[in-house]
């Protein structure tokens, strides 16, 4: 059982700061609404993926899994969004 509770509390801080890191990049991207950097393809694919990873840690009942995924996608998801209408802003009206 005290195993279970440090593995537990492994998996919190390995979240946190994971969760921390792209929180502190997305507060910048968010701030200077520079997006030029940013792959639309590769964008796409990690919000894909983390709204998986927060599937896989609902179904394990994980819940640090789900809290860092959480949040992660809500500001991935953000920031693909951004980048999605400042593109399209961008671009020339067509003739």
């Amino acid at each position: 059982m005290g195993a279970g509770i440090s593995i537990e509390w492994l998996g919190y801080a390995a979240a946190s700061l994971t969760t921390a890191s792209f929180v502190l990049q997305a507060w910048h991207t968010f701030r200077t609404r520079d997006v030029s950097g940013i792959s639309l393809g590769m964008y796409g694919m990690f919000t894909l993926g983390i709204a998986l990873w927060l599937l896989y840690g609902w179904l394990l009942g994980s819940w640090p899994l789900i809290f860092a995924n959480a949040v992660t996608l809500l500001f991935a998801a953000s920031i693909l969004l951004m980048k999605l209408i400042i593109e399209r802003r961008l671009q020339p009206p067509a003739a």
